[in-house]
């Protein structure tokens, strides 16, 4: 340092030097401004954030807020409250449970793992955020998670709008994470930890589509939470951080490991000692679970009565005022309890009978349905239906007229392979496939208790249901009822309301639709004469039904069948062009334009098993919504007077005949009353049994899916009474026997079988009977079929004054008989046909009436000569067959007689009845001889023989 006097001068300048000065200044001020325009920014920064918070805070939802869990399973009940189903929605596997009902263990594992001050902290976790942002700073992951269990409900529950793709910008994150850190604090405020917590586990999401600890622990388990021991309850709380990667059933290795850290985590916290964290460890839980997920798989397939039950749950809420998408939100998501009127023992007999293969015919063959889509090496992608396939099959030698039926499913599978072989090219590749095969012929059955209208049990098919809502033969599938409808739309209106009775008759004997085609019977030829409403039913007479229908007008019929519960029928509809309409004679035997379901038709029956009233056939009796409230209310049903109770039990006793001396007889398994029908269409499309005890009403049906016609050879036309009564039978096996309710205006009444009507005084005794009718249709005219007095013996016919063969006797007028007459020489004066015999005043004016009479004498002459002979012939053969047994047993005493005593008494024995055969046998040639003479002398006379 420069101490001289140069250097002090050259100091002191320095310091009285102006620019100098002015620098200094100019350094001093700029420092001063940058700091104040540090501290503005600063200010402004701060107010600026405190702005941006505010703003995030004020987009948050109300702090009044419902955190508590949305979407939950519906559930299903059989009538003895046994779960039969579980409806879920994608996000509603949710069964939710109070914390009274979920174990310590458990509770204390999600906090050990998932948030370890959760009983300290007001809703954020200081500690923890420091925690992960030191981390994050040391390491430059910022990955360690900070939430509590607080905030991760506030997001499950309340912030749901934050999806992990909209998460992906910093700035979205900063923001979701300052609203639920906020909304967590003031939910703290609202609400105590453990209702807190509750939330948090009936929440999350816990793999396997299951949400909640309640549904986890069912899928997992096998059991209700509040039965889990320690180690599953660290199996639960293990699965949260990562719901696929800690999945037990698919990853238990992973599960293990992290389920050791859940252990570990609440031992080091004290909520579990040293003895229970190695007992817990040690446990061979995954095992159990794997057992468990066999039993209950990945999906359960519904049965058809859950899938029919579904339909009609959905249908009834629309028809409450629900729109089409909230009734699905309901059913599936709306954590509903639907009680079912299912019998879960009626049920299991009926799934029992129907696929146990040995109540099957022989031969079963297999339909297949088969789909494919090829993308071509071209780019261009297409689909090949089923018909396509039987397209092919035709063009390629199939000489079947149904193809796609196959003897057995190798051949069906090989001919999809050679269809699929046909249409690949090089560098195609098959996008989709898709083949099934379902056994035929196919069937369905419904049973119904009819006093109540509750449909105890169902079935929509034959084979395994490989999914849910496929096609149910009992209630989505539409068939020709065949002659099961002659009960419903020709004699339940005809007893009811058109004045006929059981008694009524009709002529079955050719004849004609209105259009000019035949009627046919379904016996292969001839036809029965006069016969009742009774006989019509019980032999299942075509013509009979048809000429009722007729007479009572076919529009009657159809509204008859409204009433009854149909809803398929057609009062007017066109297709190409064309007009259908079921109100047509044809109605009576079941020809109508789109069919019936058995569920309908079944209920048709159930009404008359009912005494006439109608109640709409019930799936569920009632509907209960998540907070315990009814919300539909189906135990009365649906309900309406169709026919009267008098109808009903006349149709009843009518089909009785039907089981006991009918077409039904193989239905009747004995010990109880059974009334039913059978029903065939004219082509063996369709084959049905409807019937019904004083229990329950049952209608089967058989046919083939793409209606092919059931064989005659092979027992498929008597599959539906084949499972009819195997089913029924089972079911009534403990049930009392008891009689069908007679009304107390049904009354009996003796008739005559050929017209209906009271008998005329000492006649027709060979043709009464006695029927049941409704009070007040006893008929009250006399027969008009029968006559009796003096008959003509020589004609059969009634007797004139002038006739010379009268004789006392009865005669039956069958319209038959006066066809037979008409036009024929046997005519009255005016040419009319004649009812009397041929001897008449005008006979006796012409000049050989007396020669014809001696003729007819010789005639009947004749006719007695051969009569008695006939008859005394009868009795001589019958003697000689008796004295050739006689002969026959003494023959064989003798053979075995053993002391001398007894083989005399048994050779006296044989000598008597050979002397007996040697003088019938004289007497039988003697008898002959005389006959051929009498013969010969009638030929001579020219009377002819008979």
């Amino acid at each position: 340092m420069n101490y001289g006097k140069r250097g002090a001068a050259k100091k002191k300048k320095a310091l009285r030097s102006k620019s100098k000065k002015w620098s200094k200044r100019f350094a001093l001020t700029f420092f001063k401004a940058i700091l104040l325009l540090i501290l503005a920014v600063g200010i402004i920064g701060i107010c600026g954030g405190l702005g941006v918070v505010k703003g995030i805070l004020a987009s948050a939802p109300d702090t009044d807020i419902d955190v508590s869990p949305s979407g939950f399973s519906t559930f299903v009940y059989d009538a003895e409250g046994n779960q039969i189903a579980k409806l879920d929605a994608e996000g509603s596997n949710r069964v939710p449970v109070s914390m009274d009902k979920i174990p310590e263990n458990l509770a204390h594992a999600f906090v050990a793992i998932e948030d370890a001050r959760f009983y300290e902290h007001n809703g954020i976790d200081i500690k923890g955020i420091i925690r992960a942002g030191f981390i994050g700073l040391t390491s430059g992951h910022f990955s360690e998670g900070a939430s509590t269990i607080t905030q991760q409900l506030i997001k499950n529950n309340v912030l749901t709008s934050w999806t992990s793709e909209s998460e992906k910008g910093f700035a979205v994150k900063v923001k979701r994470k300052i609203q639920e850190q906020y909304l967590a604090i003031m939910l703290e405020k609202q609400m105590d930890k453990d209702k807190i917590l509750e939330n948090y586990m009936n929440t999350i999401n816990l793999g396997q589509n299951t949400l909640g600890v309640q549904a986890a622990s069912k899928r997992y388990f096998g059991k209700n939470v509040w039965e889990l021991n320690l180690s599953e309850c660290a199996v639960i709380a293990a699965i949260t951080q990562n719901p696929s990667r800690y999945n037990p059933i698919t990853h238990p290795e992973k599960n293990a490991e992290r389920r050791e850290k859940v252990l570990g985590d609440m031992l080091e916290q004290g909520y579990i000692s040293q003895s229970e964290f190695d007992e817990a460890l040690g446990d061979d839980v995954y095992s159990r679970i794997q057992i468990v997920n066999e039993e209950t798989g990945e999906t359960a397939i519904n049965s058809y009565f859950v899938d029919a039950l579904t339909e009609m749950v959905m249908e009834d809420l629309e028809a409450a005022g629900y729109s089409e998408t909230q009734a699905f939100s309901l059913l599936y998501s709306g954590g509903l309890k639907i009680y079912s009127t299912q019998d879960p023992t009626i049920q299991a007999i009926c799934d029992e009978v129907c696929s146990n293969e040995e109540n099957y015919p022989d031969g079963t063959t297999w339909y297949l349905n088969y789909q494919l889509t090829i993308q071509h090496a071209n780019g261009e992608t297409n689909n090949y239906s089923k018909e396509m396939l039987e397209d092919y099959l035709k063009q390629n030698g199939s000489d079947k007229k149904y193809p796609l039926l196959f003897s057995s499913q190798d051949d069906a599978y090989a001919a999809a392979e050679n269809y699929k072989a046909s249409l690949l090219q090089d560098g195609d590749e098959v996008l989709a496939e898709k083949i099934s095969m379902t056994p035929q012929p196919q069937i369905s059955m419904t049973i119904e208790d009819q006093s109540t209208g509750n449909v105890v049990a169902l079935v929509g098919g034959r084979g395994a249901k490989e999914a849910n809502r496929t096609l149910n033969r009992a209630t989505s599938t539409t068939r020709q009822p065949g002659s099961t409808f002659k009960i419903v739309s020709t004699y339940a209106p005809a007893l009811d309301s058109a004045g006929l009775t059981l008694a009524d008759v009709f002529v079955d004997a050719p004849f004609n639709y209105a259009n000019g085609k035949p009627v046919s019977n379904w016996y292969s030829s001839g036809y029965r004469g006069i016969c009742s409403l009774r006989d019509g039913i019980r032999d299942s007479l075509n013509i009979i039904a048809v000429k009722t229908l007729t007479s009572i007008k076919p529009q009657l019929g159809y509204d008859y069948l409204q009433n009854f519960g149909f809803t398929t029928l057609v009062e007017s509809e066109e297709r190409n062009g064309q007009i259908f309409s079921d109100i047509q004679q044809s109605l009576a035997l079941g020809g109508i334009t789109h069919g019936v379901t058995n569920m309908e038709l079944n209920a048709s029956y159930a009404t008359i098993a009912n005494g006439g009233t109608y109640i709409k056939p019930k799936l569920y009796t009632k509907i209960v919504d998540h907070d315990g409230n009814i919300l539909i209310d189906n135990t009365a049903g649906e309900s309406r007077q169709v026919i009267k109770e008098s109808t009903a039990f006349l149709l009843t006793d009518a089909m009785v005949d039907v089981v006991t001396s009918g077409t039904g007889t193989s239905v009747n398994f004995g010990g109880m009353s059974i009334a039913g029908k059978t029903g065939t269409t004219s082509d063996y499309n369709d084959v049905w049994f409807a019937g019904y005890t004083p229990y329950y009403t049952c209608t089967t049906w058989t046919g083939y899916d793409n209606n092919a016609k059931l064989s005659g050879k092979n027992g498929e036309r008597n599959l539906a009474k084949t499972l009819w009564r195997a089913t029924m039978s089972k079911i009534h096996e403990n049930l009392e026997n008891k009689a069908f309710n007679v009304p107390a205006d049904i009354v009996t009444a003796t008739v005559c079988s050929q017209s209906g009507k009271l008998p005329i005084p000492g006649m027709c005794d060979e043709t009464l009977k006695t029927e049941y009718f409704a009070k007040g249709t006893v008929p009250t005219e006399t027969c008009d079929v029968h006559y009796q007095g003096m008959v003509c013996e020589y004609s059969g016919l009634p007797a004139t004054e002038f006739c010379p063969f009268g004789v006392p006797g009865t005669v039956t007028m069958t319209p038959a008989l006066d066809a037979a007459l008409s036009g024929n020489v046997n005519q009255n004066a005016d040419g009319t046909a004649a009812n009397q015999c041929p001897h008449n005043a005008a006979f006796f004016a012409d000049p050989n009436a007396n020669a014809i009479i001696a003729q007819q004498q010789l005639e009947l002459d004749a006719r007695h000569m051969l009569a008695n002979y006939d008859a005394q012939m009868a009795n001589l053969q019958a003697a000689l067959q008796n004295a050739q047994a006689v002969l026959l047993n003494a023959q064989q005493q003798a053979a075995a007689a053993t002391d001398p005593d007894s083989q005399a008494a048994a050779q006296n024995a044989i000598t008597q009845a050979q002397q007996e055969i040697d003088n019938l046998n004289s007497q039988i040639m003697a008898l002959q001889n005389a006959h051929a003479l009498q013969q010969q002398q009638d030929q001579q006379a020219g009377t002819p023989g008979q």
